[in-house]
């Protein structure tokens, strides 16, 4: 009971991660199968063939670069409008900030399936054409909140000395928020891009509802669903799901080496500070 009472909190984490990266792993493993029928529940025969061939079955290749445009451009513009509502938010005072901070939080309140009905509303009533354009305003409306609050937390965790210290050795506002403040809010800006891309990329419903006859990555996979998906899907997924993973991973090998570098200062020469003749 010692002993459990100890690793208890280090079992159960485990074990939440292993319930995580199950499914993950399910999807790698059958990236390499050759189904021996058109569903690829289970594995039957160990092939490269969908690796080999990704743009092998009509519509994946195009819906999957569909949905990278879609996430990239929604992400872009998201960030900014973000990052300048949070700087806003944080940094002043005005008439309606608190009701601004309340605006921010509904539509992550909102149900994805309210969302995308109002939007599918709001573009008919507008006569608005239905297709890429309406995705990516419906993506850019539902993402700016999720940067918010990430650039947000960023900045209320930010130690305000640091720019009143740069202040102090007489810079001017732009260049500390230039060589202070942006450096230090910058993992917050990529870490909420990174959020907004993903969710961008994974969203179904309200995409569903404002695509029209636009086909992204999730519809496809929604649609080829009922016919049975095909193994290049979960190939496409595991890269996906690869390159996220060495991304993380390497900001966290970034992250570390600056940190030791800070812990651990390179020592001068004694000789360096000596007047030379």
């Amino acid at each position: 009971m010692r002993w459990l009472r100890r690793n208890l909190v280090g079992i159960v984490a485990i074990a939440v991660l292993v319930y995580l990266f199950i499914p993950i792993a399910v999807i790698m493993v059958l990236s390499f199968n050759k189904p021996a029928g058109k569903y690829n529940l289970k594995f039957d025969e160990f092939s490269l063939e969908a690796w080999a061939n990704l743009c092998g079955v009509p519509g994946v290749c195009s819906s999957f670069v569909t949905s990278i445009q879609i996430g990239i451009v929604s992400t872009i513009v998201a960030t900014l409008l973000g990052t300048m509502i949070a700087f806003a938010l944080v940094r002043y005072r005005f008439r309606g900030r608190s009701t601004t901070n309340l605006l921010i939080f509904l539509p992550m309140a909102t149900p994805e399936v309210v969302m995308g009905a109002s939007l599918l509303a709001l573009f008919l009533n507008l006569r608005f054409p239905l297709g890429q354009i309406t995705v990516i305003i419906a993506h850019i409306m539902f993402i700016i909140s999720f940067v918010v609050v990430t650039v947000k937390a960023r900045l209320q965790g930010m130690d305000p000395r640091l720019e009143e210290a740069a202040r102090d050795l007489y810079a001017n506002p732009r260049a500390v928020f230039r060589y202070v403040t942006f450096p230090l809010v910058l993992p917050g800006i990529l870490g909420a891009a990174l959020l907004g891309f993903s969710l961008s990329f994974d969203d179904f419903i309200i995409s569903f509802f404002n695509a029209g006859t636009l086909v992204t990555f999730p519809i496809y996979i929604w649609g080829a669903a009922q016919r049975g998906i095909p193994v290049q899907v979960n190939a496409l997924a595991t890269i996906v799901f690869l390159v996220a993973l060495v991304i993380v991973l390497t900001a966290q090998y970034v992250n570390h080496r600056k940190r030791r570098a800070l812990d651990n200062p390179t020592p001068i020469a004694a000789d360096a500070a000596l007047p030379r003749s």
